[in-house]
């Protein structure tokens, strides 16, 4: 296991030892060493402060925007897509403690597990070095995202504009091959878009219609190369 050393500089925050190694604990490594305690009590308090940190952001930087619009730019750069893009950015996959069965199926690149990851490191922060801290430590990760939110597709439906693109185009019918993997309170869907005879983009997320969008954004930018030229450096690996 590589050095959490320079996780810690890239993240530019201190986390005391014994939490960050509970954050990049997996439930699949948990489980695999004697029911170890697993990130996700820190995932679940990453995720509010993630969520309140770029609400203030949003609600102050945008007085005129009405709230369907700020929700929108909210979820564009909370979302497992772009959580995931920043964690494949700062590596941080190598870090993560994941079980033999996850291992073998590149579970330190699915974007479901690195989105969780990145989520309880936050926690973990706020954890380690309080409120303002973690609040920093988001606008560091979001902040360039929320420069260019448009780019993440804020407020698109992207199954809407894969079927567009297929009609016009007449590449054929659209299908979702759909799977779902863990236990029932922490189930994770994967996607992937079938147009005709052809597989495109793959997308993983808690529910079959957020898996869906993303396998239908990812195919987005297979089909209109030029989306993904003019989203330049952000993730959109499934």
């Amino acid at each position: 296991m590589p050095s959490t050393e320079e996780l810690l500089k890239r993240l530019g925050v201190s986390i005391d030892p014994e939490t960050l190694r509970l954050a990049l604990t997996h439930r699949s490594y948990a489980y695999e060493h004697g029911g170890l305690p697993t990130n996700e009590r820190l995932e679940f308090l990453g995720d509010s402060v993630l969520g309140y940190a770029v609400t203030d952001h949003l609600y102050r930087t945008y007085p005129d925007l009405p709230e369907g619009d700020l929700a929108k730019r909210r979820s564009a750069v909370v979302s497992t897509r772009a959580l995931a893009g920043i964690a494949r950015s700062l590596d941080v996959g190598q870090h993560i403690l994941l079980g033999q069965g996850e291992r073998l199926t590149q579970g330190a690149d699915k974007s479901s597990i690195l989105a969780d990851t990145m989520e309880a490191l936050i926690g973990a922060t706020f954890i380690s070095e309080g409120p303002d801290t973690a609040q920093a430590l988001v606008m560091r990760l979001v902040g360039p995202l929320l420069l260019d939110v448009e780019n993440l597709g804020a407020g698109t439906d992207w199954k809407t504009a894969i079927q567009e693109i297929s009609a016009a185009r007449k590449l054929g019918n659209i299908e979702y091959a759909i799977t779902g993997t863990g236990p029932d309170h922490a189930r994770v869907f994967e996607a992937t878009l079938n147009i005709g005879k052809t597989s495109y983009g793959t997308g993983t997320g808690p529910s079959k219609k957020e898996a869906e969008q993303e396998a239908a954004a990812v195919s987005y930018r297979l089909l209109v190369p030029s989306a993904s030229n003019d989203s330049a450096g952000t993730s959109t690996d499934p």
